[in-house]
Order: structure tokens, then sequence, then C-alpha cells
């Protein structure tokens, strides 16, 4: 194993032969579905982790091969990246994203990776402006470098997860309400195991360099329809209440949220109200044979956790 301050391997480290795709930020929501989708294809891949003690369900699967590193450290990555032809890039969307990601791109050509899947994001509002929400911006800054590095690449970019209501199940629980500062806008969310079963058969087929490849669900849907849906699905009435930026920043605050992460989500609702409709583009699931899964089956899928019972 390689450790952030280290610059050799361990003496009792043997690399697995034909581990040649790698997934950063694997311990990670995105990173650990998409480790996950990999696994199920019985396909040998590094995970790429900060903190091994996060990484134990991962690291259990047959074929998984856990590194552990600082994407910040060019150097601690070496090792990780010995004979790696393909690695799709993600880390935490914190303040030091831009650096941590451009850095990661720059060990990735000093060992020689010749194609990285960058994954990205982007919203699913008709005529949202990119550059008023950082994260947006940050990203595109990333793609720019990556672009001009001289390694093969391709974008994915995701719309909003279905997965970030699984965070507002708790208080549905409590208050059977969905509370969030968005008026009833629409929203196109898509499944992020479907995103993670593009991501895997980028990493293992190729193809696709030079692509930016964007994501949506199925279904453009108003809050208060997402939130019927839960209804349904629980057996629990949940309304959609809109509240106020005020009281979600004071939930967020209270929660430990980092002040940057709550600017940055004060910036990207204010634009997200501003354009109300959402888009669906389901063309990179069609590419790649995959039938959309809809908000309901999300909801079915993911019941126990809504009703409080996971």
């Amino acid at each position: 194993m390689y450790t952030p301050s280290g610059t050799k391997l361990d003496p009792n480290f043997t690399l697995m032969k034909n581990t040649h795709i790698l997934v950063s930020g694997a311990s990670g929501l995105s990173g650990r579905l998409i480790v996950h989708a990999l696994a199920a294809q019985q396909q040998q891949v590094r995970a790429l982790v900060r903190d091994r003690t996060k990484a134990d369900d991962i690291a259990s699967l047959p074929g998984i091969e856990i590194f552990e590193a600082d994407m910040l450290i060019k150097n601690s990555l070496e090792a990780a990246l010995i004979g790696v032809e393909r690695a799709i890039l993600i880390s935490s969307a914190n303040d030091r994203m831009v650096e941590t990601q451009c850095t990661f791109i720059d060990a990735c050509k000093a060992a020689g990776v010749r194609h990285v899947i960058k994954f990205s994001g982007e919203e699913s509002q008709r005529g949202y402006d990119p550059q008023r929400f950082r994260y947006t911006r940050e990203h595109e800054q990333i793609e720019d470098y990556l672009e001009c590095s001289g390694l093969q690449w391709t974008h994915l970019r995701p719309s909003q997860f279905m997965q970030v209501y699984l965070r507002e199940a708790t208080t549905m629980q409590l208050t059977a309400e969905l509370r969030l500062p968005l008026e009833n806008i629409q929203m196109s969310p898509v499944d992020l195991r479907d995103v993670a079963k593009v991501a895997a058969r980028l990493l293992k087929d190729g193809g696709y360099e030079g692509k930016s490849l964007r994501i949506t669900g199925p279904e453009a849907l108003f809050l208060s329809e997402i939130a019927g849906i839960l209804s349904d699905i629980t057996g629990n009435s949940v309304r959609y209440v809109p509240v106020t930026w005020a009281e979600r920043e004071s939930v967020l605050s209270r929660i430990g949220m980092p002040a940057y992460f709550i600017d940055a989500v004060a910036e990207q609702t204010a634009e997200r109200i501003k354009h109300p409709f959402a888009i669906i583009d389901n063309s990179v699931h069609q590419l790649f044979g995959l039938t959309p899964t809809s908000f309901r089956q999300f909801a079915v899928d993911h019941a126990v956790h809504f009703k409080g019972r996971a």
C-alpha cells in the first residue's frame, strides 16, 4: 500500500496483474457505486481512497485493490498509477477541488495513463447559467485543464442525483414534509446507479474520447410530484413544503456543513429558482443500452430507507 507521506511501496505489497483501471474517490458515494458496478462484472480494479478505514465494504469485494493516497500530493499517487490505462477522476467538492483534481491529472500524465474520465456535473434547468454556480465553474475549469493536458479525456456530466433525497428521509419521517428552498420547480434527477454503470463501461471498454456525456433522469418532476411518489411508496403522507433559504441555511449550519459548501448551495439554489423547468436527456442511456431508472423505481428500491427502517 502507498501512504500519503511515503515514496515507496510496502515491501509486503504486490500489484495485482491486469489491474489497468483506477477509480479515485472510491470511498465516496459515486466512487463506491462505480467500484461495485465493476466488481459485478468481475473486473479487477484499483480503488484510490484517502482513508482506508472508510473503504471496508469495497475492500471485501473480489478483485478490488485498495490504495491509500492524498490526491493533493502528486508523488503519493505514483504507485497507484503504475500500469493504469484508464482512470476516473472524482474527489470531494470542497474549496480545494480544482487543485486536487488538477494534481491528479498531472500525476496521470507523469505515470503514462492514457485516458481520464472526469466525473463532472451539469444542471438540467432550462436556461441555467453555469457561471453562477461555483462547482459548475470549477468543474469546467478542471475539464479545460484536462483537455489541455495531452491525455485522452471524457467528461461524464450527470444532473442532480436521486440519492440526494435520501438525505431528507429523517426529516420526512419526523415531519411528513419534504422541506427544500426551491419553490415548486421541476427537477430531472438521475439515479447514480445508472451513472455508475456508464462510468464502469467507459473504464472497462474505453471509447467516447473527446466527448462530454450529459445524463439526466427520465422525467421532469415538480418537487410536489416527488413528494407524492414518496407518499405512495412509503404509505406515509409526505407533502412538499417550500422553505426560505434562511431556514435551509440554518439546518445546514446546524449539522456542520462547511461555510464554503453552504455558500455554493446558496448560489445553486438561487439559479435553479430562476429557471424552474428541467430538461430531459437520456441519449447516454440509449448509447449504453440502459433503461433509465424512474424516480418511482428508485423510491421502491430504497423504500426501507425512506420508511426509516434501514
